[in-house]
């Protein structure tokens, strides 16, 4: 049965750094979103949030379709949205496990201080595929942020 890993978190929590070391261990196609938004459109999307936010709806979209394309296949996915919401996980979790694929979430809880102390070290030497975030984005993107309930059954690493 295939299997859709869906990792879960805040910027800084170590989203990409876990998909890649599963993406090795397992063998998965790994979907990020900012790799695809750097490759369609460079970096400078990042200067206007809206049309990043804007392009990110879309490519991830793309991404969803994708990732059921594969799983339907049999290939194992990792996807490292950040899957901020609630309604976003269990959507994506029910149109997956229709296709009789398993799903596993993963949700990297890191303290807003430790992200912010991360955020700033990346911000200074931006590695490619990432978009730089201010302390005020981090401060609203927590408050907007959903970490998943205990019905969830998510695999919960604190950092």
């Amino acid at each position: 049965m295939p299997v859709l890993t869906m990792i879960c978190g805040l910027p800084g929590a170590g989203k990409t750094t876990l998909a890649k070391k599963l993406e090795k261990e397992r063998g998965s196609l790994r979907l990020c979103a900012d790799e695809w938004i750097v490759a369609l459109y460079g970096d400078d999307i990042a200067r206007d949030r809206n049309k990043l936010y804007a392009v990110r709806d879309v490519v991830e979209a793309l991404q969803f379709d994708l990732t059921e394309k594969m799983l339907s296949r049999g290939l194992d996915v990792i996807l490292e949205n950040g899957f901020w919401s609630r309604k976003e996980r269990l959507m994506l979790r029910d149109r997956m496990v229709r296709l009789g694929a398993k799903t596993e979430l993963i949700f990297l809880d890191v303290p807003r201080d430790i992200l912010w102390s991360r955020l700033e070290s990346r911000n200074r030497n931006l590695p490619p595929a990432t978009f730089p975030v201010a302390e005020h984005e981090l401060e609203e993107w927590t408050g907007m942020f959903e970490p998943p309930s205990a019905d969830e059954n998510a695999k919960r690493i604190t950092g």
